[in-house]
């Protein structure tokens, strides 16, 4: 009974953690650890081998995409000659286009640097385009660091 309360709880952090991959101010990766290691303790209780170890190599991926998921992005906006305005009007346009469909999280994101980029540092369209599309980039690599790891995870919770 406990083995399969803890499996389901570790199911349910793990797509929790997909989740957080993409949307802000959940921490996606530590959310899917937490699954691997609800995970272990329920092999443990069922008999089952997922060693010590393999826990801990998966916190040791988790710690480093979290910490590259802060550099990352800030580094592709430094550069394409972006700046920090670039960098929080990609992240509000992302906010504003989880309300349209997960897709319009793209676009809109591309259009919040670009904005901000505009506006707010007084660039030419051309500059401005460039520093948006650095700092697009750098959030496609950043989520794409953070979803590659959560989906793994889930994978070994869930098989």
């Amino acid at each position: 009974m406990t083995s399969t309360i803890l499996i389901v709880l570790a199911v349910i952090m793990g797509v929790v953690g997909i989740i957080g991959s993409i949307v802000p101010g959940l921490p996606g990766p530590p959310l899917s650890w937490i699954g691997v290691l609800l995970a272990f303790l329920s092999h443990k209780l069922g008999g089952q081998d997922m060693t010590l170890t393999f826990v801990l190599v998966w916190l040791a991926i988790t710690i480093a995409v979290t910490v590259l998921d802060y550099i990352v992005p800030s580094r592709f906006t430094k550069l394409a000659g972006g700046t920090k305005a670039g960098s929080q009007g990609a992240l509000i346009g992302m906010v504003i286009g989880m309300f349209f469909t997960p897709i319009g999280m793209i676009p809109c994101s591309l259009l919040g640097a670009f904005v901000a980029e505009l506006f707010q540092s007084d660039k030419s369209w051309a500059d401005a385009l460039k520093s948006s599309l650095g700092t697009f980039a750098g959030f496609l690599v950043g989520t794409g660091m953070k979803l590659t790891a959560t989906v793994a995870m889930t994978f070994y919770i869930l098989f």
